[in-house]
């Protein structure tokens, strides 16, 4: 069953899911030509959702409560791709056109910028904080790394296996693993050493593409050239897999709820997908206009957050 109703510039669906309980689709527009890449919702409900304007070298914030937006250049050159937030309350964010690390005050908006060492493009991607405070983050070029934001010190680690370093995630423990898209696996980092450890899914070639941590710690992942969701579990080392719904299928981004349900992006399909590992079922909501391509997943309580970097829009999935 599904309602449709205008109200200002903001587009609700309500969508009954047997079962499932009712999810709430709510549209936002942001300026266009943001291309918004990723996005992070501060924890507070109703706080401030943040989002890389990529192709404009910005941080765009959204107050969901009016459905305004604002911008915060970052500065000459940037090319903002992920977005997080860190203990700190603020918005951290790897910067490929910097090729920085950046700081946002989530309140004066003052910008920081965390350089890293000379020695070539790293291709900056995504960031996690560990359990220590210390964030970590991947470049598509062939690295990882560290930021200890006390000291501002930064420190870069060669892959285990070159180019590919992709989304990454920490796990309640605080342990960090990241995903390799053109190595086709997922490592484990020792947060203590900096080394990482490869972990082979036994599916060759699938592209594992973004990774996240269940509240148990396994590793759900994302594998783009597979079309599958698959789910690596470190304690007893064994892998599972589940083909994501449609043909062609075309996973990117995967997040876990606070009920431990698996949300999908598909640009094959251009829908979100929830998984239910109880029951071992998706189910399957279309995006609204074509070409959505749904390019990260962030979520906090009763709410999950996508950002429509094909169509100029901010999408929350409300399931409270």
């Amino acid at each position: 069953m599904r309602g449709i109703n205008w109200i200002g510039a903001l587009l609700f669906v309500a969508t009954s899911v047997a079962g499932a309980g009712e999810v709430r689709v709510e549209r936002f527009a942001v300026p266009a030509g943001a291309h918004p890449h990723d996005i992070a919702p501060a924890s507070e409900p109703g706080g401030p959702v943040w989002y890389t304007a990529q192709r404009q070298g910005a941080l765009g914030v959204l107050d969901p409560a009016t459905g305004k937006t604002r911008h915060i250049p970052l500065g000459r050159g940037s090319a903002p791709h992920g977005v997080i937030v860190g203990p700190d309350g603020a918005p951290w964010i790897t910067d490929s056109g910097l090729n920085a690390i950046v700081r946002v005050d989530p309140r004066s908006f003052e910008v920081t910028r965390y350089p890293l060492p000379e020695g070539g493009y790293a291709n900056l991607n995504t960031a996690a904080f560990d359990g220590r405070g210390i964030l970590w983050f991947t470049g598509q070029s062939g690295i990882y790394g560290r930021l200890d934001t006390r000291t501002g010190a930064v420190q870069v680690f060669d892959a285990p296996r070159g180019r590919g370093p992709y989304g990454i995630t920490a796990t309640p423990g605080g342990e960090i693993y990241y995903a390799s898209l053109a190595g086709s696996h997922i490592a484990r980092i020792d947060t203590q050493t900096g080394k990482a450890e490869v972990i082979e899914p036994p599916t060759p070639n699938q592209g594992a593409r973004r990774v996240w941590s269940d509240s148990k710690g396994w590793i759900w992942v994302s594998e783009w050239n597979s079309g599958q969701l698959s789910r690596f579990d470190p304690k007893t080392r064994e892998w599972r897999a589940w083909r994501v719904p449609g043909d062609g299928p075309k996973p990117y981004a995967v997040y876990v709820d606070a009920r431990d349900h698996v949300w999908v992006s598909d640009f094959g399909a251009n829908a979100m997908h929830r998984f239910d590992p109880a029951s071992e079922r998706f189910e399957t909501f279309p995006s609204l206009d074509s070409n959505a391509a749904i390019r990260q997943i962030l979520g906090r309580r009763g709410e999950v957050w996508a950002p429509e970097s094909g169509t100029d829009h901010l999408t929350v999935y409300r399931t409270e």
